[in-house]
């Protein structure tokens, strides 16, 4: 009896090593992964194979050879530090191009126009405003604006006074580009709620947001470089 209970006290004895040789085999691997990130503790979770890693300040989990990362909700290829969530939400949140009601949009064209993309954009929007100056090097593409006033009531004020407006482009760039406000005019029958109704149900809920040929949704301002990929990969 005696040498039994030995027997099974050396075989718990024996796991519980393996399970600190892994626990540090994953600290390993995951300071080979993230040279620069210190790795105050790593521990098993009641999931198999999946480790809880506490890493500056935050808590992640991994597998055991640290190729996958979850942080925040969102899981990470940690070999191309690819964001897999972000990737998957592209395709969830997609809209199909032909299904936005373009008829309640105004162009700005570019050169020969080929190209295209659509824009929600808040006339009282700091990073719409910013981007439309990044937007002034594009080429070759056609911008299908919409006119989303989240921001307030002077937001709706703004967009209906372009979209009242004899010419749409030039009095949205006036008031874009070089900060002229646009004229008050006349009453006119505006798509602006059911833009606005048509955006919450996609659940675009900032500006700018832009839509590419392809369906591709990038909420926030990207940097025209990146504009220009997204423009050519969606052709």
């Amino acid at each position: 009896m005696k040498y039994w209970v030995l027997g099974l006290a050396w075989i718990a004895g024996s796991l519980a090593a393996v399970a600190q040789a892994s626990e540090a085999e994953v600290r390993k691997a995951m300071q080979a992964r993230y040279p620069g990130i210190p790795v105050e503790s790593v521990a098993r979770t009641p999931i198999p194979g999946i480790f809880e890693v506490y890493a500056n300040g935050v808590v992640l989990y991994t597998d055991e050879r640290v190729n996958y990362v979850i942080a925040e909700g969102r899981l990470v290829d940690a070999r191309t530090r690819t964001d897999l969530t972000a990737e998957r939400l592209r395709k969830l949140q997609a809209i199909p191009f032909d299904s936005l009601p373009l008829q309640q949009a105004f162009r700005l064209v570019r050169g020969n126009g080929k190209r295209k993309v659509a824009y929600f954009a808040d006339p009282n929007c700091g990073f719409c405003k910013k981007f439309e100056q990044e937007l002034l090097s594009a080429k070759d593409v056609t911008i299908h604006i919409f006119l989303y006033p989240v921001l307030g009531p002077d937001s709706v004020a703004k967009s209906r006074a372009v979209w009242c407006s004899k010419d749409r482009a030039k009095t949205w760039n006036d008031w874009m580009l070089k900060n002229i406000t646009p004229p008050a005019t006349g009453n006119c029958e505006t798509p602006i709620e059911k833009l606005v109704e048509y955006g919450q149900q996609k659940g675009i809920s900032g500006t700018p947001t832009l839509i590419f040929a392809d369906g591709t949704r990038v909420p926030g301002m990207i940097p025209i470089a990146d504009f220009n990929k997204l423009l050519d990969s969606a052709k």
